[in-house]
């Protein structure tokens, strides 16, 4: 199993959880509010990021751990990785790889990992910022160099704002250094982005119609895809962009648009039950695109509360037929009854898990 023999060390209301003889099914079961989704949060800190809460680093130290906590599990083959905090740095994110000190940005190297939670049902309604966050997510699951790109731009770009906000008359030429930063960076990211959008195109049209509705995916790019034309285009928006303290065009202005395929219909405009469909949609579709020699992982909060018995079995039909470890969440086990024979269940109850 992509994961295995987990540890969580006072993370939340963890104070010392294992979690041992996972299978390709995992379920927890328990209570709301009982720490199901705490587990999924820690897995997803096995990934570059801030997590499936993108919550700060102190609250999710739980009591009993000097205001630190610690996660681990074991991968196929025997590696091991970990992150938490210490107590010397409790702000700062440690990560280690075999016991070794690792970048977090490494993580994606050896794990493709993809969640989809409730919080993630406005995702049509929020800003574009929740978009493009999700379709980093989705890219670096397929390509791990793109955390390191997507981190390189954004420090380019935090470091431009700051001098198009400095009073001073910023310096030509090193506003010409952080053009060609962002450039390079921002040209990469956005051409995974758009690689990533014609490849989840092409696997959404390969699956049924029904039960679950088929999404329409239009990529909208902030700036030109191309490193030259993107810093011709970042020079010559230099006064407008002054003007305005921030910079105007490039990738982090990118736009996801999704539309119901049938009625045309833009997916904010669906109801809730649509909008959680077409992200199912979008996730079984990407769970087909992981390369089935790099472990994947696929984090599912309470997918299974609002769907029909035709959809819920459909969602664990897919599931089965794809190479990724999957985690789910329910407070009963009865909408799971087509995979408990085969899959790993746990009973959570205030952040106690026992083996079912």
């Amino acid at each position: 199993m992509a994961l295995d023999r987990i540890l969580l060390t006072t993370f939340r209301n963890h104070l010392d959880t294992r979690l041992d003889g996972t299978a390709q099914f995992n379920l927890l079961v328990g209570d709301n509010g009982a720490g199901k989704t705490n587990v999924l949060e820690a897995l997803s800190l096995l990934a570059p990021g801030r997590g499936l809460r993108r919550a700060a680093l102190p609250d999710m130290a739980g009591h009993g751990g000097s205001g630190t906590f610690a996660i681990s599990a074991m991968m196929a083959g025997g590696v091991r990785l970990g992150t938490g905090t210490r107590a010397e740095r409790p702000s700062r994110r440690a990560v280690h790889v075999n016991g070794a000190d690792a970048p977090a940005l490494r993580l994606g190297e050896w794990l493709s990992l993809g969640w989809l939670t409730p919080a993630m049902d406005r995702l049509f309604l929020e800003g574009a910022g929740a978009r493009r966050r999700f379709l980093d997510r989705l890219v670096l699951a397929l390509e791990p160099g793109h955390a390191k790109n997507a981190a390189r731009m954004e420090g380019a770009l935090r470091e431009r704002g700051r001098l198009l906000g400095d009073e001073r008359e910023p310096d030509p030429a090193w506003l010409d250094a952080l053009d060609a930063q962002v450039a390079e960076a921002g040209a990469l990211v956005a051409q995974a982005r758009a690689r990533l959008i014609e490849r989840l195109t092409a696997a959404l049209a390969q699956l049924p119609d029904a039960p679950f509705a088929r999404p329409l995916l239009t990529y909208q790019p902030g700036g030109p895809l191309d490193e030259a034309a993107l810093i011709a285009a970042l020079r010559d928006g230099r006064r407008r962009d002054r003007a305005a303290q921030r910079t105007l065009i490039g990738p982090h202005r990118d736009e996801l648009y999704v539309a119901m395929a049938g009625k045309g219909q833009p997916a904010a405009e669906c109801s809730t039950g649509e909008q959680k469909a077409l992200l199912i949609a979008i996730t079984l579709a990407h769970a087909g695109l992981l390369d089935p020699d790099r472990p994947g992982v696929l984090l599912l909060d309470e997918v299974a509360a609002h769907l029909d018995p035709v959809r819920r079995a459909a969602l664990l039909a897919r599931l089965r037929a794809g190479t990724a470890q999957v985690w789910l969440t329910g407070t009963e086990l009865a909408p799971f009854d087509a995979i408990l024979d085969e899959a790993a269940t746990w009973r959570v109850s205030d952040g106690q898990i026992e083996r079912v």
